[in-house]
């Protein structure tokens, strides 16, 4: 088979790539970064809204997996562009190409800030901020091209692993200088998160799945998820530092966060802030159910395996710095809360 990967420089697209090459097929990625990893990737650099560019790279594909997209941290007007109009040019150079399957990379966070748990895949769609609303109005463009190749839609939990850095780099960071870790409300709350391997095992299941269950819209989750502190106590006994959690109300801190995030001070994002003193998980008995799909990991174990990649490459990455999940993210006035502590 072979696969075309946008957003292949990215962190999904690394285990993405990696996943396809393990299993002998070709790999075609397409990234406006440079790929830079070492792999057997036919690469096209340039920007997925290129409609000369896209025909060229998914030319001969049997399966299209579009993740590339605008982060949070982005500009608005970047964003849609990006996630919306990016969509709809691969999904259409994917049909003028001939291209039989496309699997396009969502997000639960289309489901805003759900009250009842678990949200399964028929629950009302509502984004919040520019990223959740934009992925939003890319899964109807995707359902628009049903009619001319099959389409998937998959939406991860956030998912964690090897490579992975962005936000948590911060907690990361803290818990190696042993400092003390700040969170949102009491920390009891349930919070699932997802192996980034098993978001490829998903993937890579779809795309042999028959019609009828391919065009579908899958929610990908770990089984085994504890709580926001469980998640960071796992980190912190591992590390073996003197951090620890200290506890702050929500009606004390998310305001003036708001603030800060309308300013673009912190790294911190709506969404982000607004779900985690909360429980959010997903229900994943459709695809367990239809595809055949398993994780391998727990919420923890995930995070875990990130922690200890960050801890091994440290020197490395310490001074990489940028918006995506591959770099550290500046801290911004979250610098000052550590200086508090």
């Amino acid at each position: 088979m072979r696969w075309v990967v946008t957003g292949a420089s990215g962190f999904f697209g690394y285990h993405m790539c990696k996943g396809i090459l393990e299993r002998g097929d070709e790999c075609v990625g397409v990234d406006i970064q440079q790929f830079p990893y070492d792999m057997d990737v036919e690469f096209y650099r340039g920007d997925v809204r290129d409609m000369d560019l896209m025909r060229r790279a998914v030319r001969g594909a049997d399966v299209v997996v579009h993740a590339a997209a605008a982060l949070p941290r982005w500009r608005k007007e970047e964003i849609w562009d990006v996630n919306v109009r990016g969509t709809r040019t691969v999904l259409e150079a994917s049909k003028r190409e001939g291209v039989p399957r496309f699997i396009f990379i969502s997000t639960t966070a289309v489901y805003g800030i759900p009250k009842v748990h678990p949200v399964d895949e028929d629950h009302p769609l509502k984004g919040v901020g520019p990223y959740g609303e934009s992925k939003v109005e890319a899964e109807r463009v995707c359902e628009e091209y049903r009619d001319s190749m099959d389409v998937g839609i998959i939406r991860p939990k956030t998912f964690v692993g090897p490579v992975r850095l962005g936000i948590f780099s911060l907690l990361f960071d803290w818990i190696y200088r042993g400092k003390k870790i700040p969170i949102i409300g009491d920390g009891n709350n349930r919070y699932q998160l997802l192996d980034v391997r098993d978001l490829v095992d998903a993937v890579l299941l779809l795309a042999e799945a028959p019609k009828d269950k391919f065009n579908d819209v899958y929610n990908v989750g770990a089984t085994e998820f504890g709580t926001i502190r469980t998640h960071i106590q796992t980190l912190i006994d591992y590390a073996g530092t003197t951090s620890r959690i200290v506890s702050f109300p929500p009606w004390l801190v998310k305001p003036p966060l708001k603030l800060l995030d309308f300013l673009h001070l912190i790294p911190v994002y709506e969404w982000a802030y607004e779900t985690v003193d909360k429980d959010h998980y997903v229900s994943v008995d459709k695809i367990v159910k239809n595809l055949g799909w398993k994780p391998k990991k727990s919420s923890e174990q995930a995070l875990l395996d990130s922690y200890k990649w960050y801890e091994e490459h440290r020197d490395e990455i310490i001074n990489r710095k940028g918006v995506t999940h591959t770099v550290q993210w500046t801290p911004g006035l979250l610098k000052l809360v550590e200086w508090l502590f």
